[in-house]
């Protein structure tokens, strides 16, 4: 049985050697010292694994090793990544630590139960020797006085799959990085109360940590169907604020690449600005993108994009850099 540290099939190295020159291209270059490099990615059931380069159309699950060393060399090239969809079975996930090597780590929360849950869990993968956890580590839930409040868009229950926080020091600099995936609903309406749960909690805590010289950002699977909708309004609406240039990159394999403003706006990564317009992050952004692997993967394969978001993703990894 073939292992991801063993040397891939000729195939698999061409498609990795074109994936590792695009990302030299579309992502910048980790600088000791100088900056930090922060990605979300929903990676479709990150799951079990087909220990097989090529998973055949009838294995399952279908997610196999050539996959798992594009999501390798791509996790790679940021220092701390928060991940959605992490599952029970965390097979995969062991595997690629194994790849990655000693000096990368993962903190996450146990699955979620329930139906609503979806067996998922909450991960931040990390390159211990570029940042170090700083202390704190929770999930967030609301205070039951939310609860009892009445209105169409108040919440009437705790997060379905609880938001998780960690926080995180590179140098002299303090990250508090805020994941969660949205439950989908039945209808667009009904992820309307968490999201307006979420931005609450979110500005509160953000003005307690700006005063302490910390950076609150916000990533993950929000859910948002498009840009300026009732899911987005409800996003933004304590202040919330997104890159422009994410505004303009596609979120899904599935979205039209020439129109990806008018696409699904599901993945973010935000943080607040106050009354002013001001950032309320010390950080200094320096720029944002996402990375289409789609190119790269399974070149000597006839795949659909449906069949290849089982095997990779359906969604897009996103990342922004900061300076220290």
């Amino acid at each position: 049985m073939p292992d991801i540290t063993d040397s891939p099939p000729p195939a698999v190295a061409r498609d990795i050697a074109a994936l590792r020159a695009h990302l030299d291209q579309r992502v910048p270059k980790r600088q000791p010292g100088q900056n930090l490099l922060i990605a979300t990615w929903n990676l479709r059931a990150f799951a079990s694994l087909t220990r097989e380069w090529t998973a055949s159309a009838k294995a399952s699950p279908k997610r196999d090793l050539r996959a798992l060393l594009a999501i390798g060399e791509i996790l790679r090239r940021f220092d701390v990544i928060a991940l959605q969809e992490v599952k029970g079975d965390l097979r995969a996930l062991r595997d690629l630590m194994r790849w990655l090597g000693d000096d990368w780590a993962f903190l996450m929360t146990d699955v979620t139960q329930g139906a609503s849950g979806n067996d998922e869990r909450m991960a931040f993968l990390y390159d211990a020797s570029r940042l170090k956890p700083s202390g704190l580590a929770c999930e967030l839930v609301v205070p039951q006085e939310w609860l009892q409040e009445v209105g169409a868009d108040a919440l009437q229950r705790q997060f379905a799959r609880t938001p998780y926080a960690v926080s995180f020091r590179a140098g002299a600099t303090t990250f508090i990085l805020v994941t969660l995936h949205v439950m989908y609903g039945t209808d667009s309406s009904s992820r309307v109360p968490e999201l307006k749960a979420i931005a609450r909690w979110m500005r509160d805590w953000a003005d307690q940590t700006s005063d302490w010289a910390q950076n609150l950002l916000v990533l993950g699977d929000f859910n948002i169907d498009r840009q300026g909708d009732q899911l987005w309004q409800a996003f933004t609406s304590t202040g919330l604020t997104v890159p422009d240039v994410l505004n303009q990159v596609p979120r899904t394999l599935f979205s039209d690449p020439d129109k990806p403003d008018q696409g699904s706006f599901y993945d973010q990564i935000a943080w607040f600005t106050n009354a002013k317009g001001q950032q309320q992050i010390h950080a200094r952004f320096r720029q944002a993108g996402h990375v289409d692997f789609t190119p790269f993967v399974y070149t000597d394969q006839k795949m659909t994009r449906l069949a290849l978001s089982y095997r990779i993703s359906d969604h897009f990894p996103l990342w922004a850099e900061f300076g220290l």
